[in-house]
Formats: structure tokens, sequence, C-alpha cells
């Protein structure tokens, strides 16, 4: 039998910082009974608690509507646990000093009463548990509800910091996506959030920045010598930004049915995507730079005219197809509905890195595979030196970054097939991140909560990106409400999308590229 190396002797993780713990901090999740929380945020906790990353002290208080005790509510989050954690809390003594550490509180959002009562639980806290004074609100309730927490936060004096330089007593809110439902909604809720808060103490959430091969884009393009100087429309063709879901809606036919694929995928993930992969060297890796950085992209973005959405905007709907059921047939769908769960987009960014090199991307539900993946596609070598027949089964360059899932890099490239002609193949140089640090990454949210602990927003989005993401997809909303879509369902459950998509690359005399295969 093979004896298991153990992750501390792995060669890639010796000499590894330990990472830096934040101060000692509550977080109150506002939306606590619901399935954010369950699925990603206390399982989340607690895989970092077991890996010794949170403070000693570090308190949970669940904010919601309905009637439970502090039992019941950390016997819910334990079975949570069970189930989504890495770190399970059955026969494991370090759950109950967990547990010791979360607490409920019940309370409508609108109810003044609520922030009072969760004012004086915070001091007790505060008292008994060494937290310092330093809190963490987490919006994970329903989006209409962002507006009115932040301003009862505001008025129960529970959002105010201090405006010196000492980090103890800091106050920070973190907001889930969707942060509005156009540009209009979006201006209105900053407008709203920031007459109680200031920009610093804001976190818009999108879990997508907390992944560890996003962060490793950044890693490769400006950690390393070899990418950079090719790295502009000297030597890349095109982009291909693909993020296919092999699920459908799960459950969730009444958000679906109001937002969208190009809501809920586009206007957020895929254009936080395009941005890390086309901006500018930062000055430095901190927060305001990396987002100055990809404001300049979002706004080289060139926007749609009319005409153009309808052949460089393609939207579909699944149906029946693979023996699943097509998007009418969910629940809470209406049967006639027209609302996209595929989005295809021709991107053009003007200005002088990518001028003539277009950035295609897709997203969709019920789709083949569950892919998410970064293609740059390099250019033909400039002069066929090899016979054609020695070259017939080569392709141009493709470097692809795989965000989920086998996160990782590769690289295609040509060789030569050994042998006494020359004949030439493609070839892969691969890195997975599971072979080579012996573990896979850890969930986005472990990232992203803890640098809201620490006051690190930097993967984070900041006021002029929102605006500026929905700037570029409102006029493309606004276009589809206005217009009769496309007979739906166009495509079936378990293919690629419709023929539409196809035709939008076929235009350009390009084509999709099949995602790389999962590691073997």
């Amino acid at each position: 039998m093979l004896s298991q190396t153990k992750p501390s002797l792995i060669p890639m993780r010796v000499g590894l910082a330990s990472p830096r713990l934040p101060l000692p901090s509550t977080l109150v999740i506002f939306g606590a009974t619901g399935d954010l929380t369950q699925r990603k945020l206390v399982p989340s906790l607690f895989d970092l608690f077991c890996a010794k990353r949170l403070p000693d002290g570090f308190t949970v208080v669940g904010f919601a509507r309905r009637e439970k005790s502090h039992a019941q509510f950390r016997d819910e989050m334990r079975a949570a646990v069970d189930q989504f954690s890495r770190c399970k809390a059955t026969d494991n003594p370090r759950w109950d000093e967990f547990a010791r550490g979360i607490f409920y509180l019940q309370s409508e959002f609108h109810d003044a009463n609520g922030y009072a009562r969760l004012a004086q639980l915070l001091d007790e806290i505060d008292s008994t548990r060494g937290t310092l004074n330093n809190r963490l609100f987490y919006l994970a309730a329903a989006p209409e509800n962002y507006a009115l927490i932040v301003a009862q936060l505001g008025a129960a004096n529970l959002a105010q910091t201090s405006l010196t330089a000492s980090s103890v007593g800091w106050r920070r809110v973190i907001i889930e996506k969707p942060f509005g439902q156009d540009l209009a909604s979006a201006v209105e809720l900053n407008h709203q959030v920031l007459a109680v808060l200031r920009e610093s103490q804001i976190y818009r959430i999108d879990h997508y920045l907390g992944k560890e091969t996003v962060q490793n884009l950044l890693a490769l393009r400006f950690g390393n010598t070899i990418f950079e100087p090719l790295w502009n429309r000297n030597y890349i063709d095109h982009v291909q930004i693909s993020a296919a879901e092999s699920v459908g809606i799960e459950g969730r036919g009444g958000y679906f049915e109001t937002a969208g694929t190009l809501r809920d995928m586009v206007q957020s993930h895929i254009l936080q995507l395009v941005a890390l992969t086309a901006m500018e060297p930062p000055v430095s890796f901190d927060a305001s730079a990396v987002h100055d950085e990809k404001v300049k992209v979002m706004r080289a973005i060139r926007p749609m005219p009319r005409d153009e959405i309808r052949t460089s905007a393609i939207r579909g709907q699944y149906g029946a197809g693979n023996q699943l059921p097509g998007y009418r047939a969910e629940p809470r769908v209406a049967p006639d509905s027209g609302t996209e769960t595929y989005v295809a987009l021709r991107m053009n960014i003007d200005n002088w890195r990518w001028a003539g090199v277009p950035f295609f991307i897709r997203t969709g539900k019920r789709l083949s595979r569950r892919v998410t993946e970064i293609m740059i596609q390099f250019k033909p070598v400039p002069h066929p030196l090899f016979a054609q027949e020695a070259s017939q089964n080569v392709e141009p360059n493709v470097l692809a970054v795989r965000i989920q899932p086998d996160e990782g890099i590769h690289l295609k490239f040509a060789a030569k097939q050994p042998g006494q002609t020359t004949q030439l193949r493609d070839v892969r140089m691969d890195f997975f991140y599971k072979e080579t640090f012996g573990m896979a990454p850890g969930e986005a949210y472990e990232t992203l909560l803890i640098d809201a602990m620490r006051g690190d927003s930097t993967l984070f989005n900041r006021r002029d990106e929102v605006e500026t993401a929905w700037s570029l997809v409102t006029p493309i909303l606004e276009y589809w409400n206005e217009t009769p879509p496309p007979v739906f369902p166009n495509y079936a459950a378990g293919s690629w999308g419709p023929a539409a998509a196809d035709e939008l690359m076929a235009r350009s005399g390009r084509r999709w590229k099949e995602p790389e295969p999962d590691s073997p």
C-alpha cells in the first residue's frame, strides 16, 4: 500500500509563509437562515477555524426573521458544516469550541428595536469574547433589503467607525450580488449606502474574485517575464472566456425569471474576468491600484450600438434534452418565459494593447460540461517554415487558464513527433493546483471573508467598477426588453448552446474551442 505524503512535506508548500491573522471581530449575517449561510458562509468559516486562520474570540451572530434559539441555530449550522465543509463537525472536538461563538437574534429587517437588541448583544460579546469592538456585517438577505438594513445600521449607530488610523473598532459591510438590476438602480443603491457608510467600509462581493485561479491570473501575467511581452495585439488573435454550467436553475426560478444570465453572470463574473485578463500592470498590488486598472479596461470596452446588439449579443434558452427538462418546465418559471439562460457576446476593447483583438464570451445553464476557462488564442506563426503536410495537425498556440473545476493552467504548442520524418503534433504542458500543491484551492468565500476582516478590498468591487459594468450591460438589457426574443427554446439541455453563438464566431472566421480536458 502506498504511503500518503504529509501536506507539510509536499515540496511546493515547503517554506510558504503563514497567513496573517485578522484582528478579533464579530460577523453579523443578515438573512442567516438562507441558503448562502448554510452552503457557503458558515462552512467556509469552520474550514478557516480548523486551519487556525481565525482569531481568538471570533464570533458569528445570525440575524433573521424566523424564530429560533441560539441552540437551534447552532444545530442547523452543525448540519450545514457536516454537509458542505471540508472539515466536518461530527466527532470533531473543535466544533464545540467554534459553536460557543455562534449566536442568533430574531428580528424583522425594518424593526428598529431589533437593531437596538443587536447593539446590546454585540457589546456583551465584546466584553465576554474579546472581539475589540470590530464588526463585519454581511448582507445575505434579499437585494431589496440592502438599503433598508444599511439605513437601520446607521440609525442604531452600528455603522460608525473611527476616523483615526487605529485598526480597533472598525465597521465593514459586505453586500452580496446582485448590486442593482441595471445602471439606474445600481447608482441609486450606491447613493443610499454611501449616505451611511464611507466607500472604504463597503465590500461589494463577487465570489469569482475569491477563486485561486482568478487571482493566479495576475501572478501568471505580472509575476513572470515570459507572458507579459506577448500579451497584446501583436501576438494574440483573440480571447475566449467560457463559463458553462451543466446544472439548470436549481429551484431558483423565482429569482432567475427576474434576473437572467446577462444580469446574473455577465455584469459581474464575466466582466471581472475580462478586466483581469486585459488590464495593464498596476503600480502596486494594493486595492486602489488594481481597481484603477480594472476600471480603465471596462471604460475602454466599446459600447454596443443598437444595430450591433442584434448580431453580437446572442441569447438562448435551454429546452428539454438528454433526459433533462427545459427551462420553461422548471418550478416557478412561466410556460412562455422569454428569460435568457445563455449569453454569447463579442466585445472590443479600444485601447493601445487590445485594438483589433476581439473578446468572445459565452455563459449558460444546462450546457455540456461544467467549466470556467479563459483561452488566449495566439496568432499563427508568421512564416510556414515546415511543409503543410508536416504541420497539418498543428494549430496556433493556446494558453488556457482553468478557473473551475480542476483548477490549473495549460499551454498548447507544437512539437516534432518521434521518427525519421518531420511531423508536428500539438502537445500540452499542464499545471494542476491539486497535483502541484497537494491540495485543491479552498472555497472562494474563505479568501473573501478573511480579506474583509483584514480590511483588504482588492478582491471586491469598487463603486465605479459596478457602475461601469452596468453601463455596458444596460443597453443590451433595454434592447432585449424592447424586442421579442428568438424562438425559445433554441438549444437542447446538455448541448453547447444555440447555433447563433457558433455563427457569431464563424462571421469572424473563428470557432469556439473545446475546453481543455479535466485532470486524469
